[in-house]
């Protein structure tokens, strides 16, 4: 438990410190002032002023936030600080300094995945029939198949590949099946009866029906170089931007159901877990979940950074910001969604919970 609440406030509060430092260095950059940059909410319990910017570490240590000079449209600015006021920057500068948070959140998930890459290497699908992950209540779990065992036969018949381990399985129908495999050199008979199941893909959504008896394909780990890590770790962040989005569209289109979306309970048990398992995996979850806070900030949402970009998108069409009113109704509005999807996630956490202890 204690390993879990820590890895949660070290993942979540770096990752959302991380982000406000992107929006804190290139307003800095443009010109911009900046009143105050906290590691942390709440109680000031370490402060101190350098120049005309206090840096502070506060009492909840979850994440952090930026305070620049003329923030809110309606602040009230005076004369010497309009030159370093953001209402008052040029838009582009307005949009680099918002679009500066989601980007650091993707710039981290491309560091960390190409470091992952970089010192413990990357894991492929293996070809051979090997068996990775067991799904539990399911046949294989049953007979006692265990990851990492390598099926050399079925009935009888040699297998070579994780293919034709797969047709075999799948084309069986409901007979039990006599695996031969291979375990730590020694040669071992499972028996094993498939299971109709519903197939689904990487979305959720279900594709068919198949014969399965609870197995996943093994990994096989392979060298990486610097280049190499580099270049994956890049196209490992655009596949979870992409997967991502997708995924967004299919949950508006209902091909998602709900029920899929997380809170801070789930993120706080995966943290916990992938803790556990070492450095490595901790460092490639921190990734997905920064992607995740990246691409959610950038999504239309008043009150969220994408809709402050879409409010200066709206101000480079008409020529002119977005009457104040209809910018508080929109973020309002905003608020209301992004706290009911709170609210929503959290029902979600807690059923889960209850439904694993139940």
């Amino acid at each position: 438990m204690f390993t879990t609440i820590v890895a949660a406030v070290v993942v979540l509060g770096f990752l959302i410190l991380f982000h406000e430092l992107g929006h804190f260095l290139v307003a800095k950059w443009c010109g911009v002032g900046v009143v105050k940059f906290s590691i942390g909410f709440g109680p000031v319990l370490i402060g101190k002023k350098i120049g005309p910017t206090e840096y502070a570490i506060s009492a909840i240590p979850l994440g952090g936030f930026v305070k620049m000079v003329g923030e809110d449209p309606d602040e009230e600015v005076v004369q010497a600080d309009r030159s370093i006021a953001f209402q008052t920057q040029p838009l582009w500068k307005r949009f680099l300094i918002v679009f500066a948070g989601p980007f650091a959140n993707l710039l981290f998930a491309f560091v960390a995945f190409s470091l992952v890459f970089s010192l413990y290497g990357a894991r492929v699908p293996s070809d051979a029939p090997k068996v990775g992950n067991v799904v539990p209540d399911m046949p294989a779990a049953a007979a006692g198949v265990q990851p990492g065992d390598l099926v050399k036969a079925v009935d009888g018949k040699p297998v070579s590949t994780w293919e034709e381990l797969s047709r075999t399985i799948r084309q069986s129908g409901p007979k039990p099946l006599t695996l031969q495999v291979e375990r730590n050199g020694e040669q071992l008979e499972l028996t094993v009866t498939p299971k109709e199941k519903e197939e689904k893909n990487l979305f959720g959504e279900v594709t068919g029906k198949a014969y399965l008896i609870g197995i996943e394909r093994g990994l096989d780990k392979i060298e990486v170089g610097p280049l190499g890590a580099i270049g994956m770790g890049a196209q490992q962040t655009v596949w979870w931007v992409v997967t991502i989005f997708t995924s967004l569209a299919k949950m508006i289109q209902g091909k998602i159901p709900a029920s899929e979306i997380g809170g801070p309970i789930l993120i706080a048990q995966a943290a916990g877990e992938q803790a556990r398992l070492g450095l490595e995996y901790l460092l490639h979850f921190m990734a997905v979940i920064s992607v995740n806070l990246g691409v959610l900030n950038l999504l239309p949402v008043p009150i969220l950074d994408g809709g402050h970009l879409l409010f200066f998108l709206i101000e480079a069409i008409r020529r002119r910001p977005l009457d104040t009113r209809y910018r508080e109704i929109a973020q309002q509005v905003g608020l209301i969604l992004l706290l009911a999807l709170m609210v929503f996630a959290f029902y979600n956490d807690i059923a889960r919970v209850l439904q694993r202890w139940g």
